[in-house]
């Protein structure tokens, strides 16, 4: 039943972020661009086996397999998305912020506005 969970999750997530980043205002394709790692972690973290009670550390008497344990490389990779998918979204922001008071409008079409209106 969980698997069934998270890879809905995993999918609603995808589709919601390629809905958003075929838009054409800038703040909608940041959103789904951070929909879409959110994604990517949520997949990425269901590669280490998804296993409830199972431990992430070695305890004596059972032996170091994948069995008997969580992999905690996923965990470790997911944890340093989630600090590298902030950076981005922050600079993204900052970057569509930027042109939104720069052109005076917050669309991601290819149409530059006239030279008189450029900030000088």
């Amino acid at each position: 039943m969980i698997e069934l969970l998270l890879s809905s999750g995993i999918g609603v997530l995808t589709a919601g972020g390629v809905w958003l980043c075929l838009r054409r205002r800038t703040f909608d394709v940041v959103l789904g661009l951070t929909l879409l790692s959110y994604a990517v972690n949520l997949f990425i973290f269901a590669m280490g086996r998804v296993r409830v009670g199972a431990l992430p550390i070695l305890r004596p008497g059972a032996a170091p397999t994948l069995e008997h344990y969580t992999d905690p490389l996923p965990q470790a990779l997911v944890l340093t998305a989630i600090v590298i998918g902030f950076a981005m979204t922050a600079l993204l922001l900052a970057l569509s912020l930027k042109g939104r008071f720069a052109r005076g409008e917050d669309t991601c079409d290819d149409a530059p506005p006239p030279p008189e209106e450029y900030p000088r």
